[in-house]
């Protein structure tokens, strides 16, 4: 395909819906979709009404949000591009852009998209697809559940009865979908190797390796922990004003992921001597306790990304003495 006759399609997308940007001829076309199996099908209606000209379609990779557009795109012959946020936001610094909007943002991929031709994305393996599939369903079932049990906390006493039997249902239902992934990687003799392997790092609890099993698939190619820690959201981004330095977060990536390891950082903060030994000289320069665990949910990535390159358990001693 020669890339000077592809369309480039930047597309920005949230959870409940994606703005769409088709850049022609220096002019753009703009649209709105809900971000489910409808408003997929009417993207492509859309896509369809200007022609038979090739697209390549871009979008940044923002984990549960964008993988089903990917998926739903790619199985239909798309070249489809999903993007490390961390390339689009210096993609937009090298342009100087300042406007913040998802129009804008949609636009602005689609740029990116016209400059850099990034790579084709494919289709996770089938054991990785399936995993993503039950841990998206345990966040949407935990998400409805805590909608429960948040009005359970003001119900009238005739509508309590109904709540406490749906929560447990609910509770059910976690149970079940937890068991069917713990199956899931029980069957793929490598997906139970590297569980292994991540099973050996104190603060790594079941759920927390089933999405670093996703992580760290393979099919997404990362060569360095640097690039999951950015993938991910957790690189320090620093802000200068005169003399004073702040740095913060840069919160550009998967939003999951970056919840799922929040609370394994404290935990590991406690019982991983070498996550301990870290988080300790950071509180005694004065870091705050956020900003230790943050930190420690970065080291918590380096340590998995280490563990599973070498294909070695975790080892504190040799760790603490390097």
């Amino acid at each position: 395909m020669n890339s000077s006759t592809v369309i480039p399609v930047g597309v920005d997308i949230a959870k409940r819906k994606f703005d769409v940007a088709r850049l022609q001829d220096g002019k753009y076309r703009h649209k709105v979709f809900d971000n489910t199996q409808h408003g997929f099908e009417a993207f492509l209606n859309w896509l369809s009404s200007y022609g038979p000209e090739p697209v390549h379609i871009a979008m940044e990779a923002t984990g549960a949000y964008s993988l089903p557009l990917a998926e739903f795109l790619a199985a239909r012959g798309y070249w489809v591009s999903v993007v490390n946020p961390a390339q689009i936001k210096a993609f937009a610094e090298s342009e100087l852009r300042r406007a913040k909007t998802d129009p804008a943002d949609a636009k602005l991929i689609a740029r990116f998209t016209r400059e850099r031709r990034p790579p084709r994305w494919n289709p996770p393996p089938p054991t990785i697809h399936e995993l993503q599939a039950l841990l998206r369903r345990v966040e949407q079932v935990l998400e409805m559940r805590q909608m429960e049990r948040n009005r359970l906390d003001t119900a009238h006493p005739a509508a309590r009865a109904s709540l406490e039997t749906l929560i447990k249902t609910l509770d059910q239902e976690l149970a079940s979908l937890r068991a069917t992934i713990r199956q899931t990687i029980d069957d793929d003799r490598e997906l139970r190797r590297r569980r292994d392997l991540l099973d050996s790092i104190p603060g790594v609890g079941e759920a927390t390796i089933a999405h670093l099993l996703v992580l760290f698939s393979p099919h997404y190619g990362f060569h360095s922990a640097k690039q999951v820690v950015a993938f991910v959201g957790l690189a320090p981004n620093p802000h200068q004003s005169g003399e004073v330095m702040h740095t913060r977060l840069s919160k550009i990536g998967d939003a999951l992921l970056r919840k799922v390891l929040y609370l394994p950082a404290w935990v590991a903060w406690r019982h991983n001597p070498v996550i301990k030994a870290f988080c300790e000289r950071l509180k005694a320069h004065g870091k705050s306790g956020k900003a230790v665990a943050c930190a420690a949910m970065r080291k918590l990535l380096h340590i998995a990304f280490g563990v599973l390159k070498s294909g070695r358990a975790f080892d504190p001693k040799l760790a603490l003495a390097k």
